[in-house]
């Protein structure tokens, strides 16, 4: 997943970094909420992650750019304040959850993934196409239950699929979320990553691998389509057909 930190505390800053990171995110910290206001809007991220106080704007105004902007990615707000009307401003602002910053940071982390999941629909950390799960909290891939290996990038890729299941992810998205415009590659290595997420997922499932190329587009994944339709013809229907010769 990847994630936007805005938050002006560097040591918490850099301890959250690391360990977001240990947790396979992708990150990218600011400490101005200028800056985190202008990334927000022009960069795709699965979660934002504001601090309430900052050194030029709130991040109450943050929050409230973002909604106004029609950018509905979600945000966590952190604070170092527990009072109650401090969490109902930032609720009523647009922010999806709130957390004070002396929580666990495995508590954090949770929360991070479960409003990543609440905004693209999903429910539990298992997600499924097919015969395919991702356990985005482990990051275990089985297929039809047998565990599949993948590369940090190959699991990125289809963990970004998976939560926009049946969404169109454009490569620019892509390459967004696996380099966050750090020594990004050609465009064509996400081809290559996609051919080699394909055939792995496939080699376990019967050659299938619910990877759709979106021509001009990108790619998405998408429930197979069942093997076995059952047609309804009314009687209706089966007398305007006789009547009409056909």
């Amino acid at each position: 997943m990847r994630v936007l930190l805005v938050e002006d505390d560097k040591a918490f800053s850099d301890s959250l970094q690391l360990y977001l990171r240990s947790e396979g995110f992708n990150v990218y910290a600011t400490d101005l909420g200028d800056e985190g206001l202008d990334l927000g809007k022009l960069f795709d991220y699965d979660v934002i992650i504001l601090d309430l106080c900052l050194p030029d704007i709130s991040g109450l105004d943050v929050v409230r750019g973002l909604r106004l902007a029609k950018i509905e990615t979600p945000v966590l707000m952190l604070s170092g304040n527990s009072e109650i009307d401090n969490k109902i401003s930032c609720l009523d602002a647009g922010a999806d959850d709130y957390i004070v910053k002396s929580c666990d940071v495995n508590e954090l982390v949770a929360r991070v993934r479960a409003v990543a999941r609440r905004v693209h629909g999903q429910v539990q950390n298992i997600i499924s196409v097919g015969n395919i799960n991702v356990d985005i909290s482990s990051k275990a891939i089985t297929v039809q239950d047998v565990s599949v290996s993948l590369s940090q990038k190959e699991y990125k890729l289809l963990e970004l699929l998976f939560l926009r299941k049946g969404k169109v992810v454009s490569k620019d998205v892509i390459m967004d979320h696996l380099y966050g415009g750090m020594d990004e590659p050609d465009e064509k290595v996400i081809d290559v990553f996609v051919c080699r997420l394909r055939r792995k997922l496939a080699r376990e499932n019967n050659g299938d691998h619910y990877i759709k190329t979106v021509w001009g587009g990108g790619y998405s994944v998408s429930e197979p389509a069942s093997e076995n339709v059952t047609v309804v013809v009314t009687p209706e229907e089966i007398a305007s057909l006789y009547s009409s010769g056909g």
